[in-house]
């Protein structure tokens, strides 16, 4: 069977699997029909955005997820708060979140400020609040913990309000609206990630 490539804009509270509870949205609920055995590559959460890989093949998975591979994932976060330099070094130089109960300390990220990017709106919207501002971080990160950039963010004063993936290694969205999907070439596919 031949293998097949996605990519994917998750819109904001869609589950990163096909089947859920009556009432949650899933990939089954994008315009789009998958092969029965494509299945997504990692995860991104219910409230997260963003890119999202799906395949069928299934050595993807080993390559890109195994911690010695260091594939390197990119985010935009939108954070409560005015950036203070001293929270971008202390999110470069890492910080101590907890995982399964454990305290554990993130590895070196890529952190940069953002202007504000012209994206899509999401559904529903950020709350907005006149008192506190929000600004926008990059972060580059080669880890996967559950829910890491949040609590990185939040580890260091700046509570994540809306969080998106925008880079997978070297591959992006591109243009690619909120909710659509478009299958991608493999060699194309294998010279953005490896």
């Amino acid at each position: 069977m031949a293998t097949t490539y996605y990519i994917v804009n998750k819109p904001f509270g869609m589950l990163t699997q096909f089947t859920g509870e009556l009432g949650q949205t899933t990939l089954k609920d994008l315009p789009f029909t998958f092969p029965k055995d494509v299945y997504p590559v990692g995860r991104l959460d219910k409230d997260s955005e963003g890119l999202l890989l799906l395949t069928n093949d299934k050595s993807l998975n080993a390559q890109l997820l195994h911690p010695k591979k260091n594939t390197t994932k990119t985010y935009w976060a939108q954070v409560e708060g005015i950036i203070e330099n001293q929270q971008i070094i202390q999110l470069q130089n890492g910080v101590d979140i907890k995982v399964e109960g454990k305290i554990h300390h993130t590895l070196p990220a890529k952190v940069s400020t953002l202007e504000e990017p012209t994206i899509w709106e999401r559904n529903p919207p950020v709350r907005f609040r006149k008192t506190v501002p929000t600004s926008w971080l990059e972060i580059s990160i080669v880890e996967g913990k559950n829910h890491q950039v949040r609590k990185m963010t939040a580890a260091v004063g700046l509570p994540t309000l809306r969080l998106i993936r925008v880079k997978i290694g070297n591959l992006t969205m591109g243009d690619l609206p909120n909710g659509a999907v478009k299958e991608i070439d493999k060699e194309m596919l294998f010279n953005l990630l490896f």
